[in-house]
């Protein structure tokens, strides 16, 4: 599955009104700083999305920290940025790499194939001296029609599944840092640890430099998994999970789903158990 492109061809279709940027940066511990960033400077022609506030809904009891925005509403954002079912749309974070695949991520579960990710993101685009600007596109209209692909999305039922019945069912990979998922700090959520038979693969290990790794390089990440593996991948709340997801679909996984409220919501549940320390066999 190809799905980035490179600095390069997003310049060369600066122009093209077939193809639409969305600036996804962001900053966790600081939500305005990425619109303030954006404001400064930006891809021409790019739209800003804000993690919070248009890639997530409200928070609740339950649903983590980031649950998924309100279909309808994320629609509409769609649609004032020009886009439906025939443009080509790019998504671009710092460089990171995660707020830019939740994007991916999101466009793709509504049903939206030509969608990509900005290798190097806007840090790399900058150090290239490719042209920036303040100015900010116009709304425009446009119809999306929504068409959920909901084999992407992992259900809370299916993870107590995957708990219940580990031979049987999918496996659980968590994409935080390897402290968090130990156990050994936990600087946001109720209680440390992870979510009980998970393995570990973080997420930062799909990327180098700002860019995915190709896929035979992810192929390598995950060769103790087998292609045919039920797989669902979850972080902290939804977001860093999303490079692990990529990773697998370049990898060539097709049974492939996120836990979108992930290990917040999972612990929202005062009742579910945690593991830490390494995964139990």
């Amino acid at each position: 599955m190809n799905v980035t492109v490179e600095k390069s061809w997003l310049f060369g279709r600066l122009d093209s009104k077939e193809v639409k940027i969305a600036d996804c940066r962001f900053e966790l511990g600081n939500p305005e700083q990425g619109k303030t960033l954006y404001h400064e400077s930006h891809i021409p022609g790019a739209y800003y999305f804000d993690l919070e506030k248009q890639m997530s809904s409200p928070v609740s009891k339950h649903g983590g920290r980031h649950p998924l925005p309100e279909i309808d509403a994320f629609r509409n954002e769609l649609e004032k940025a020009g886009i439906d079912h025939s443009k080509t749309v790019v998504a671009y974070d710092g460089g990171e790499g995660q707020f830019a695949s939740r994007f991916w991520w999101l466009l793709r579960y509504l049903g939206h194939e030509n969608v990509y990710v900005l290798n190097e993101g806007f840090k790399g685009w900058v150090k290239a001296g490719y042209p920036t600007t303040q100015e900010v596109p116009e709304s425009k209209s446009a119809t999306f029609e929504v068409k959920l692909q909901k084999e992407m999305l992992a259900s809370y039922e299916e993870v107590k599944e995957a708990v219940t019945n580990k031979d049987t069912s999918a496996i659980l990979i968590d994409s935080r840092d390897k402290a968090r998922f130990l156990g050994e700090m936990e600087p946001i959520d109720r209680i440390p640890g992870h979510i009980p038979g998970a393995i570990h693969r973080f997420w930062g290990d799909s990327m180098e430099q700002g860019s995915f790794k190709n896929s035979e390089e992810q192929k390598k990440r995950f060769a103790d998994l087998g292609q045919e593996q039920s797989i669902i991948v979850y972080c902290g709340s939804g977001v860093t999970a999303t490079p692990n997801y990529i990773a697998l679909k370049m990898a060539g996984y097709q049974n492939v789903k996120l836990y979108a409220g992930s290990y917040s919501d999972w612990v929202s549940h005062a009742d579910n158990p945690v593991e830490k320390g390494e995964a139990h066999k």
